[in-house]
This record gives C-alpha cells, sequence and structure tokens, in this order.
C-alpha cells in the first residue's frame, strides 16, 4: 500500500493501550494542525483509519504521517477528503544513521536543501535532530 503502510513496533509513543488510541491520535493532530477539519479515528489491530475534510492534499497526506508514524499503528485508511493536487511527492522512509541533511542530498540533489524537508514536515518531526529508523517523510521534487 505504499504510504499507507507503516512500522508498527517504532514510532512516537502516544497511547498505553489501543483503546485510547482513537483520543491521543486525534489530539496529536490537532495539537499540529496541518489543514483537517472533522477529523475522526478509530483503531483496530493496529489499523488506524481517518475521516474528515483536509484543506489540501498535503493537509491529508501529513495526518496521515502522523498517524502511521505513531507507535503501534501499522497501517493508516484514508477517508479523509481533499481537493486533488498535482505535485511531485515522494515519500522517504528514513533510514538507520540518516539525518535530514543526508536526506536532502539522497533526495533533493543537496544537503543544504534539509530546511525544506523540515518545513515540509514540520507537523510530524517536531525536532530536525529527532528523526527515527523506519520514520516516513514527505518531499516535494522541485
Amino acid at each position: 500500500m505504499g504510504l499507507l503502510d507503516f512500522a508498527r513496533d517504532i514510532g512516537h509513543k502516544l497511547f498505553s493501550n489501543e483503546d485510547e488510541a482513537p483520543v491521543k491520535i486525534t489530539q496529536h493532530i490537532e495539537e499540529n494542525n496541518p489543514g483537517i477539519s472533522d477529523l475522526q479515528v478509530s483503531v483496530e489491530d493496529g489499523v488506524a483509519t481517518l475521516s474528515g475534510s483536509a484543506d489540501s492534499a498535503a493537509a491529508r497526506e501529513k495526518a496521515i504521517l502522523m498517524a502511521g508514524n505513531t507507535k503501534g499503528i501499522a497501517s493508516v485508511v484514508d477517508n479523509i477528503s481533499a481537493p486533488e493536487e498535482t505535485s511531485n511527492v515522494t515519500y522517504y522512509v528514513v533510514e538507520e544513521g540518516d539525518s535530514l541533511w543526508k536526506i536532502a542530498e539522497k533526495t533533493l540533489g543537496n544537503g543544504a536543501k534539509y530546511e525544506q524537508i523540515f518545513e515540509e514536515n514540520k507537523e510530524v518531526i517536531q525536532d530536525p535532530d529527532l528523526i527515527f529508523a523506519g520514520q516516513k517523510l514527505r518531499i516535494t521534487q522541485a
């Protein structure tokens, strides 16, 4: 499934048990709201289902990444409505030893463009020095 599959055993630990997962994931997305309204989250057997409305395709994708990069979530079902956008977006899975600089070199051809990656993922990455192997990031090619 590409973007919708995640590594269940890594990520930010937001909840202790699956019963509290929907509330915790909703709070996490709403605190760093990428442009989602009427957000509803359900979780069953490590699968998070998101619904609501997004201001843009980027907002929708960021909400999916925020939920999926959570420890205990293996995949995300996307039921968020959003306008269609035609942008050259790719998704990068962070590898052991990566930094935003290294990722920018690999994906954008210039390590100095790491700030672009951070800015584009600021809802997903709280601290540019704290990314983890297995985390998915959204990268727009110019």
